[in-house]
């Protein structure tokens, strides 16, 4: 029997506003363990939630990114259940008016166009972190109350690599709305895997097993297969497969059971009864659909068909806003756009890797990206020249006409001036005429060395080259 892969996924995304989503404690990561926290944080006995406008505000902008429609009420509810990381004892969420619902993205998926339904988009705050010891825990409370949102998809994802493309889609609309650094090693972009089998050609669902706590894209797309080769050996055996919190071991790579997994009927949800509901504004609502920069599949289309990138350099442009906005204010100042695809991409990518930086942490700027670029296709510098340029441009933000004058790496690209030089090389090595004659290829090779080194490595090498080409000819004819 051939099983069908069901799948849905639950994406929470940390907001980065400067408050928490219902404390003015400050939003921050890495900081000393429960030292980002006030007394709302930890559920003291008398404290009262206050809704931060600007986690509103970011929800409302990946609703627009995701063309969901929005509701016009702002109604939040409690979340009841007693764990260790939750310290008022229950959560502040949406369960029944989510803010955003319908949702849809489009991936793709080996050339194929596949969309997502998304279902719906709601708002709520994090729990504390839980530091795990061999035989102890601690907790941080300074993830606590962190504004968060969770965007659930309906289950029509169909396997691992759709579910991975549609994740990095989202990041990339986190990163572009800028409403997260979404790195999930670092927890602020989270993913729970629902996944179930069934027959291909039946419309009913199959049980389903949820993967908590999975730490990045590649992981989601190995559970997913792990887990659904689990499920299936255990079908076609005659077995049940039972609804349980799994989590995946990377290292053994297989899915393991945390635990058994529960209903939304044991959260026992009810109204907030200290936040009452805000209706939006429809004029704020729509501004903020206004002011959302241009989102990456735009910018997709736009780089291949007016700049003639080509379609994979243009995506991998867009994995990042930073990266993607740094092209687009280096074309500003040339007219290159290829070629400025290819030293971010290339140069600039290879270098940021090595160093473990963003480009916004260097040195080099967009209009001095573009000088450097135009130096290389008028024929100022060479490539080889270029590479000593960029090093010094990275770390000294120097002006690329400053470093040429000063390392004296200006081409000479004049014909003229050239031919004086490339005269006098040869009048200084008779031997390596005949030895053209001869037929030694070698010869050129050695002369076009005593010509860089006559010019202290100046002499433009594609003109060079062509120049004596031409005088070693002259003088053997």
């Amino acid at each position: 029997m051939n099983f069908e892969t069901v799948i849905g996924l639950e994406v929470h995304c940390e907001l980065t506003t400067n408050t928490k989503m219902f404390s003015n404690a400050p939003v921050s990561f890495g900081k000393a363990p429960n030292t980002m926290i006030n007394q709302v944080d930890m559920g003291m006995t008398g404290t009262m939630p206050v809704l931060n406008k600007a986690g509103v505000e970011y929800a409302l902008r990946v609703c627009h990114a995701l063309d969901m429609e929005i509701d016009e009420l702002v109604c939040f509810d409690r979340k009841n259940y007693y764990y260790a990381d939750l310290p008022k004892g229950f959560q502040i969420t949406q369960d029944r008016r989510p803010i955003g619902r319908n949702g849809k993205i489009e991936i793709n998926v080996d050339g194929k166009i596949e969309v997502i339904e998304i279902e719906r988009l709601h708002m709520e705050e994090d729990t504390a972190k839980q530091l795990h010891f061999d035989d102890y825990s601690l907790l941080d409370y300074n993830r606590a109350g962190i504004p968060l949102i969770e965007i659930v998809t309906k289950p029509t994802i169909r396997s691992g690599k759709a579910a991975a493309a549609y994740l990095e889609k989202l990041r990339q609309i986190f990163l572009f709305t800028e409403v997260s650094d979404a790195k999930m090693e670092e927890g602020s972009m989270r993913c729970d895997v629902n996944i179930s089998l069934r027959p291909y050609g039946s419309d009913k669902f199959g049980t389903r097993t949820e993967i908590k706590n999975l730490n990045s894209i590649s992981n989601v797309q190995k559970a997913v297969e792990v887990e659904g080769k689990r499920q299936e050996k255990i079908l076609l055996e005659g077995g049940s497969v039972i609804q349980n919190t799994m989590r995946y071991d990377e290292d053994k790579k297989e899915t393991t059971i945390m635990r058994a997994k529960g209903d939304a009927v044991d959260y026992k949800y009810y109204p907030e009864p200290n936040i009452l509901p805000i209706r939006l504004d429809p004029a704020w609502v729509k501004q903020i659909k206004n002011n959302l920069p241009e989102m990456p599949d735009k910018r997709v289309l736009r780089y291949t068909k007016e700049l003639g990138i080509s379609l994979v350099d243009a995506n991998i442009l867009v994995q990042t806003k930073q990266v993607s906005d740094f092209f687009e204010a280096t074309i500003q100042y040339t007219k290159h756009a290829k070629f400025v695809c290819n030293w971010l991409l290339g140069e600039i990518q290879a270098y940021l890797n090595k160093e473990n930086l963003v480009i916004t942490e260097t040195k080099i700027t967009p209009e001095y990206l573009a000088k450097m670029v135009d130096f290389i296709q008028d024929a100022t510098i060479s490539n080889k020249q270029a590479k000593v340029v960029f090093e010094i441009l990275m770390k000294e933000g120097k002006d690329p006409e400053i470093i040429i004058e000063e390392k004296k790496m200006k081409q000479i690209s004049s014909p003229a001036e050239l031919l004086v030089i490339i005269n006098g090389v040869l009048d200084a090595n008779e031997q390596s005429i005949e030895d053209y004659r001869n037929g030694k290829d070698r010869a050129v090779g050695f002369l076009v060395g005593q010509i860089m080194k006559a010019s202290n490595g100046q002499a433009n090498p594609g003109m060079t080259s062509k120049l004596l080409i031409e005088q070693l000819k002259e003088r053997i004819s």
